[in-house]
């Protein structure tokens, strides 16, 4: 029987047969070859390397990248307030008060040359006011150094020592803390103390400037009595700390204190004025 034959024999709505080859096989579906699969990967690589920003996409990496230095930037100041994070809370009491006082000192030393300016521009006789300041600044200026006498508000130290514990330096925590407070003329048992005392000895041989001086300690101090005498008694302050020792102190408040211990004037070997 001959195709034509066939054709006519198969049944209606009988699905058509695939055409075989011609061993009777179906043929297998056509494969893209080598090159073609190569030149896919590369276009597929040319689409994302390098990469095509936007304008908008630029900005928000910059935008990221400076929030993360700020970041950076405060977790490292966060880290380098570590020793104020592990004060005492009467250690912190202690410097923000210091801090106040100084603060304050400051504003009134500002204040203070402000009202020479004001006087400066509006004296008639300027070069009298210029001198009265001169010789104004000049006494100040002699407290400071100890060569002349002082008087005004201040307090009285007593620190006795029966045990002779109380070694130099802890004479010079008390200088220092009396300083910080604010102190302006300070005279320990007849020795005027300045910017180049020094203390030396242990307990019961102490020395102020070469000077041999015996307990009890008598501290005659110049300045803001509600300022100095807290600034003694705060815990873990000069009070506390020379208790510890087996030592006490007793600080008494005055309207009138006088400091009159001098120092020499010296000339500097080396050092001048810079003025002309």
């Amino acid at each position: 029987m001959n195709n034509d034959e066939n054709a006519h024999s198969r049944q209606p709505g009988q699905p058509a047969q695939p055409d075989a080859g011609v061993s009777g096989v179906p043929d297998e579906p056509v494969r893209p070859s080598a090159a073609e699969e190569v030149s896919g990967r590369q276009r597929l690589l040319a689409g994302l390397w390098p990469p095509r920003l936007s304008r908008a996409q630029l900005i928000v990496a910059v935008l990221l990248f400076g929030l993360g230095l700020g970041l950076a930037i405060q977790v490292r100041s966060t880290s380098d307030d570590s020793a104020l994070r592990g004060a005492r809370q009467e250690d912190l009491v202690r410097i923000l008060d210091e801090v106040d006082d100084r603060t304050q000192r400051l504003a009134d030393e500002k204040q203070r040359l402000d009202d020479q300016r004001t006087e400066l521009e509006n004296s008639s006789d300027q070069a009298e006011e210029a001198r009265k300041q001169t010789l104004e600044k000049e006494r100040q200026l002699g407290i400071l150094a100890g060569t002349v006498a002082a008087q005004g508000p201040g307090i009285t130290l007593t620190i006795s020592d029966p045990s002779g514990a109380v070694a130099a330096d802890k004479l010079l925590d008390t200088v220092q803390e009396l300083r910080a407070a604010g102190a302006e003329a300070i005279e320990v048992n007849g020795v005027r103390v300045v910017a180049n005392t020094y203390f030396a000895g242990d307990g019961g041989d102490i020395q102020v400037d070469g000077k041999k001086i015996d307990a009890p300690y008598e501290f005659k101090v110049i300045g803001k009595p509600q300022d100095l005498e807290p600034a003694l008694n705060i815990p873990g302050g000069v009070v506390q700390t020379l208790e510890k020792e087996q030592a006490t102190a007793v600080v008494e408040r005055s309207d009138d204190i006088v400091v009159d211990a001098l120092r020499p004037a010296k000339r500097p070997d080396y050092a001048r004025s810079s003025s002309s």
